[in-house]
């Protein structure tokens, strides 16, 4: 059953926390898997019109050995300037999209409640009072919605209702399924907002339009400030190829329904937004169809449609942005090498003012109150994952603390650095130290080299199931993170470095910031491994293979080794051909050959475990298939871990734990200790749940 709980008053969350803290499972003096996997963080934060509140979800996992397996839930809560916190909806529930109504009384957002089968929009008061549901569809979700700012008009997004025929089709045997032709289109709709003693029903005998005449499938949507026109992106087809690299904004008159303005970009496209007169749509998309990621700012005028690069030559990244409510002027974030900023910027000038510098926190979305005197962040640092920040007057403030344990426990130290590669480009990363670092000593070194390869790596909090972090530094190992080229963060020019070169000079770079550690004397040239996901995971696989001398264990997640069949069974073969190969695999089948991992497998001495989501659409689980076959046939030492019903990258809380454990006992096994067998393929989960079921056995008599 859903856990409403609605406080009034205030809870001083870092005193709640403290006192659960009592009770936990984790007490090492130093991060565990196990208390990795309890770590909470901030998924949303929005800022009500009054600057006095902000509105924020928290991801909390779900806790292994006892709950029934998931995604972690997202609970609903409001803190104040003071950092004191009230819980709204928390418990089993799972709220997105929060947005506050104009007077600041009500709280929107998207959740399933009470054991419902299709995503709604609720409101809740901020004075009292449960969730009440506002809008509903008929057998399909809503899953996305804008309000307009006089609370009047709701748009809706949502995919129509599966027609029921089909689910007795498929008990009659009737189960083909035709490959990218049966995917349906996103549809607008827009309706009456009411009160919550009505919920407006969306079904066979609608009361309110059909969906609007958009061709294509409605992506995203925002009101314009009048109320009079909607800003709507669209791609071709639901496909995720047309998504990256085909979609469009448009201005769409309210009352006829019909475009009134298209803007024309090229490649990648992100969020948009209309200027608080209107005037102006500030719009986040690529620089053309080979940038490799998003990040460049343009401008459009909203009458003539006219598009223009608002931050011409930018050598960083834009990250999120949102206008001012009093005046024509944009706050941003931006990404610049592995730190953040946030700046604003006015119409008219290409100049910007820094108003928060690199160093005070990695942030990631803003929120702006109606006084403009006001800006919510959700941001993190090397110490913590992503919290609610206020910025105001020039002065930033930290207001939660969603691991009050974290606190408690020492962190190793972590620092940026930089080198020039052999051919003279200028690389660099992340180094987390050993906690118990001493100078002089050398330390196994896990390189955790990011995906994309359109990312990079801030110094901020990079501990995950996934990334080995403050749990590998807590046992005595170095991590670095590196930021090869390709990477985003120092503009387009550097991001485009990598194209045309699969497993080039971007992972020759590798060895080029492995050698430097070993040179300075931090990291022991024989015990090095190497680690990643998706691109990562490519650069993992190649490390084991054709880098094989300059690796001792290697962990490839969700990774290529096949670029040839890499790009037949990808859902993005347009994204690769455009902003990665710049070629086709039949323009030149031996180069693409040559840069798989599979092609060099002959030669390897690095042990290799591999772990793949069955259900992966990005990188097939074939891909994983192939390195093992080929690793295992030419009896090289090679596992491969499957994880069903997990796409690309762990999302339940059982596999990113046993994944976790996995890649540390891999790591362990071959860079602790000498010619050691491979570790046996199985964990003790069983042990574990049993020993945990005595523990909560204990607990509960000793709370009697």
């Amino acid at each position: 059953m859903t856990k409403l709980i609605l406080v009034i008053g205030v809870v001083n969350y870092s005193v709640a926390m403290a006192e659960e803290t009592k009770n936990t499972k984790a007490t090492s003096n130093s991060v565990t898997a196990e208390n990795l996997a309890t770590l909470q963080s901030i998924s949303q934060a929005q800022v009500s019109p009054s600057g006095e509140f902000v509105a924020f979800t928290r991801s909390v996992p779900r806790e292994i050995y006892v709950e029934k397996d998931g995604k972690n839930w997202s609970e609903l809560y409001l803190v104040n300037n003071q950092g004191e916190e009230r819980a709204f909806v928390t418990g089993k529930v799972n709220i997105k999209n929060i947005q506050w109504s104009k007077d600041g009384t009500l709280i929107y957002f998207l959740a399933k409640m009470h054991e419902e089968k299709f995503t709604a929009l609720y409101q809740i008061a901020v004075d009292g009072g449960q969730a009440q549901k506002a809008i509903t569809l008929t057998d399909t979700n809503i899953n996305q919605y804008a309000v307009s700012s006089d609370n009047k008009k709701v748009a809706l997004l949502a995919k129509p209702a599966k027609d029921k025929a089909d689910k007795k089709l498929k008990t009659l045997g009737f189960k083909a399924e035709v490959y990218e032709e049966e995917l349906t289109n996103q549809l607008l709709y827009v309706t009456e907002l009411h009160s919550s003693e009505k919920v407006t029903t969306l079904g066979n005998n609608a009361i309110i339009p059909e969906p609007w005449p958009i061709k294509g499938s409605v992506s995203n949507v925002h009101f314009s400030p009048n109320g009079e026109d909607l800003l709507v992106k669209t791609q071709p087809t639901p496909l995720v190829d047309d998504k990256y690299m085909k979609s469009q904004w448009h201005i769409v008159d309210l009352a006829s329904q019909q475009i009134k303005t298209s803007f024309t970009t090229l490649g990648k496209l992100g969020n948009a937004e209309f200027s608080y007169d209107g005037k102006y749509v500030a719009i986040l998309g690529a620089k053309d169809q080979h940038d490799p990621a998003l990040g460049r700012l343009y401008i459009a005028n909203a009458n003539s449609g006219i598009v223009a690069n608002w931050l011409p030559n930018f050598n960083g990244h834009v990250r999120d942005f949102e206008w001012a409510n009093s005046r024509n002027e944009l706050i941003f974030i931006a990404d610049i090498g592995s730190q953040s900023i946030i700046g604003n910027l006015k119409p008219g000038s290409s100049d910007y003012t820094t108003v928060v510098d690199v160093g005070a926190f990695i942030a990631s979305n803003i929120s702006i109150s109606d006084s403009d005197k006001t800006v919510a962040i959700r941001a993190n640092t090397a110490l913590h994952p992503n919290e609610v920040f206020i910025l105001r007057g020039g002065q930033h403030a930290r207001l939660t603390d969603s691991n009050a344990w974290l606190t408690a426990l020492p962190l190793g130290k972590q620092e940026s650095i930089t080198i020039k590669a052999r051919d003279g480009i200028e690389i660099g990363g992340v180094l987390v130290y050993p906690l118990n670092y001493k100078e002089g000593q050398r330390y196994p070194l896990i390189i955790s080299v990011h995906g994309g390869p359109e990312s990079h790596v801030k110094d901020g909090w990079l501990t995950s199931y996934a990334s080995p972090g403050q749990l590998a530094a807590a046992q005595n190992y170095a991590v670095f993170y590196p930021n090869y080229r390709g990477s985003t963060g120092q503009g387009v020019n550097y991001s485009m470095l990598g194209q045309n070169d699969y497993a080039g000079k971007e992972f020759d770079d590798l060895v080029d910031l492995k050698n430097h550690l070993v040179n300075i004397g931090l990291a022991d040239d024989k015990k090095v491994g190497i680690t990643g996901g998706s691109y990562g995971g490519y650069a993992a696989a190649w490390g084991a293979t054709k880098l094989t001398k300059h690796f001792a264990a290697s962990v490839m997640f969700v990774g290529i080794s096949n670029l040839v069949s890499k790009f037949g069974t990808t859902d993005i073969p347009n994204e690769m051909h455009l902003v990665h190969a710049r070629s086709y695999p039949w323009e030149k089948w031996q180069w693409y050959l040559e840069r798989s991992p599979i092609y060099w497998a002959q030669q390897s001495q690095t042990p290799l475990l591999i772990m793949h989501g069955k259900a992966d659409p990005r990188v097939h689980p074939a891909q994983s298939m192939e390195m093992y076959r080929y690793m295992k046939a030419q009896g090289k030492t090679v596992r491969l871990v499957n994880y069903p019903g997990e796409s690309h990258g762990n999302k339940n809380a059982a596999a990113r734990y046993d994944y976790n454990l996995r890649l540390m006992r891999w790591m362990d096994n071959y860079l602790k200790h000498d010619n050691k067998p491979m570790p046996a393929h199985d964990l003790p989960h069983a042990d574990n749940l049993k020993t945990h079921a005595k523990s909560s056995a204990s607990v509960a008599t000793q709370n009697k």
